[in-house]
């Protein structure tokens, strides 16, 4: 009976404390030098834990962590309870004369370097509150100085969306503040949202444990940084300049910079830069404490482990002599010459590693996972905390390499055509002798804390009997432990979300809103286009055929957009003959359509929008149209 099932929080099975006692005694704890470097030049505490929207509820708050103050239980992974007491050092800190950081009121840092008249800020975080909270602490605490720029690293949401809690569009529109982002990064930062927004947000919220409780048995840290502010005010300001060849050199309000451009690293468009004249090094978000991810959990594109170590190698020979300071947009700096230096290396061979024997063994006819559970870093970098699994992990980034050469096909036939889940789960469980026989031999297993194949077989129960409590109480358990052991902050949060989903079920209600104002001003026509496309249900469109001259009065552009054989094309610069209709709409009608964030009737009354032909054809294209459902399952079918 559902009601005999225990769906309750677990403490740690005797298993996960072994596993975890073992990372203790295999590290070195005993080295307290990060907790050196994370506190060293510590002017200021925030003035107040909690970080507040206007609506009156907090967006950050400091004060969930208090619990890693004690020593560390056996329901974490103690490397990643030290990591997250390491990322729990809030405040403003100097990191050299005139080079300032907030750190611990976001999943990343904001960097404030003093020009001649006013701030030059680095990453202005992930909400505008949390941004605001920074820029008030600084001017707390040194003279009040205005924002005269503004360099975005890379094309992440952390490290751009919470611009207008330092700088106004206005200030940016009359030559007040600069902004400057490496080539590429406004295409690249709203296009990663723009095609699999949806279920890489949904995906999201299991990978940064959004809906865990913080606390031993839940959320304790994202290995990046603490986490990420939950509904925090959002925005995009574009770039006003774009650095485009590596070795630029621009005077940013009497301070020189020394640019390196880095694609394809950690972020499609990203950019290390160096300050000459003070010996200083940005690595943006190349070189971090942790090991990155190749491959990101919440879904996004391969990144590219060779290019990556490659780039590395170039700071390493352009600016490592040179510099006296080593800081990042996230964790904290490093100090010194020959420490900055061992730094860049150990990053730079570690990404080499992994991508070099990944591939080694997979010329010797190694399949992705078989690499995966064999491959480990040598000790020389596996003892260096920065280089542990905090993010990334080697296990997924071996698979992300092979992946990115081979794709998922491991060459057997067997896994060319398999079954999908819900129907190889209910032969699965057939074959095996029933649920409950099963879930009797699964509980065997859990007791022998074999909780990986727990986690595996009772899935296939739970994919063919979706409303079977008691297997689903089971796997949460499993997951449960798995989290408990994981020493990579997002393994944690995704096990113990999918342990909470299974108990109670996947939340319900309104979503995330994928997209802003600034966002859909900034995509461009094809962009909208190409959102409107994966939103279109093929198979019911399939017998239409439409044609739509489209012109974007605003913006001065012409566009057919056609639907044939249950697919959209579109064609820049002409209009056909033969279309049904003639569109003239403003760019903001066009994204109010696209995104449906106004219904068609309200734009036509309005006049945004002006039709020439057949009057149906536009009510007959947005009713092939898909909504998403952003809660949709992911540990049930």
């Amino acid at each position: 009976m559902t009601d005999e099932i225990d769906l309750a929080l677990k403490p740690a099975a005797p298993a996960t404390a072994a596993a975890n006692a073992a990372v203790a005694s295999a590290l070195p704890f005993h080295d307290r030098t990060d907790f050196e470097r994370a506190e060293r030049g510590l002017l200021a505490r925030p003035t107040h834990p909690q970080v507040m929207h206007a609506l009156g509820f907090p967006v950050w708050d400091l004060d969930a962590y208090a619990f890693l103050d004690a020593d560390c239980p056996d329901t974490v992974n103690p490397s990643l309870w030290r990591q997250a007491q390491l990322n729990r050092f809030a405040g403003l800190f100097e990191v050299a004369e005139g080079f300032y950081q907030v750190r611990g009121l976001d999943l990343s840092n904001v960097s404030f370097i003093a020009g001649e008249t006013g701030w030059i800020v680095i990453d202005p975080l992930t909400s505008a509150e949390t941004a605001k909270a920074a820029l008030d602490l600084v001017h707390l605490h040194l003279p009040e100085r205005p924002v005269v720029a503004v360099i975005y690293t890379h094309s992440h949401a952390d490290h751009y969306q919470g611009v207008r809690g330092v700088i106004n569009e206005q200030a940016v529109r009359s030559g007040a503040v600069r902004v400057i982002a490496p080539q590429g990064f406004l295409e690249h930062a709203i296009s990663e949202n723009v095609i699999a927004g949806n279920v890489m947000t949904r995906r999201a919220t299991y990978m940064y444990g959004a809906l865990l409780p913080k606390g031993p048995q839940g959320h304790v840290d994202a290995g990046l940084g603490k986490g990420v502010p939950l509904l925090g005010s959002s925005g995009l300001i574009a770039p006003t300049e774009e650095i485009t060849v590596s070795g630029t050199e621009l005077d940013i309000d009497g301070v020189r910079v020394i640019f390196q451009l880095t694609p394809g690293t950690e972020a499609p468009a990203e950019m290390n830069f160096f300050f000459p004249d003070r010996r200083i090094l940005c690595m943006a978000e190349n070189c971090t404490a942790t090991f990155h991810n190749l491959y990101t959990p919440r879904g996004a594109q391969i990144r590219d482990a060779l290019g990556w170590s490659k780039y590395i190698n170039e700071s390493i020979e352009l600016f490592a002599a040179d510099t006296d300071v080593l800081f990042a947009s996230h964790h904290w700096p490093r100090w010194g010459e020959t420490e900055a230096l061992d730094y860049l290396r150990k990053q730079r061979d570690t990404y080499r590693y992994i991508h070099d024997q990944t591939m080694r063994l997979a010329n010797h006819g190694e399949t992705m996972i078989e690499i995966a559970e064999q491959l480990a870093l040598p000790d020389a970098l596996a003892q260096e905390f920065y280089n542990r699994d905090y993010y990334g992990t080697v296990n997924h980034n071996a698979k992300a390499v092979y992946q990115r050469y081979l794709g998922w096909f491991d060459g057997n036939p067997a896994n060319l055509h398999p079954l999908p889940p819900v129907e190889s789960a209910v032969k699965y469980v057939e074959f095996m002798g029933g649920a409950d026989e099963v879930l009797r031999r699964a509980r065997e297993s859990f007791a022998a804390g074999e909780f990986r194949w727990v986690a595996q077989v009772v899935n296939h129960v739970v994919f063919a009997e979706p409303d079977n409590m008691a297997a689903r109480a089971l796997q949460a358990d499993a997951l449960e432990q798995l989290g408990y052991q994981s020493e990579s902050g997002p393994w944690r949060a995704f096990y113990l979300t999918a342990a909470q989903e299974l108990r109670n079920g996947a939340p319900s209600g309104g979503g995330v809103k994928m997209i802003n104002s600034d966002v859909s001003t900034a995509m461009t026509v094809e962009m909208l286009f190409d959102f409107l496309a994966v939103h279109l249900n093929g198979p019911n469109a399939a017998g239409t055929t439409l044609g739509f001259n489209i012109t974007v009065t605003d913006r001065n552009e012409m566009w057919h957009l056609g639907l044939q054989n249950g697919a959209l094309h579109a064609i820049e610069g002409r209009h056909l003959e033969a279309a049904d209709v003639h569109l003239r709409l403003t760019h903001n009608a066009l994204a109010a359509l696209a995104l449906g964030s106004s219904p068609l009737d309200d734009l036509l009354a309005d006049e945004a929008i002006v039709i020439e032909g057949d009057a149906d054809a536009l009510p007959t294209l947005l009713g092939f149209l898909d909504t998403f459902d952003f809660w949709f399952e992911i540990v049930r079918p």
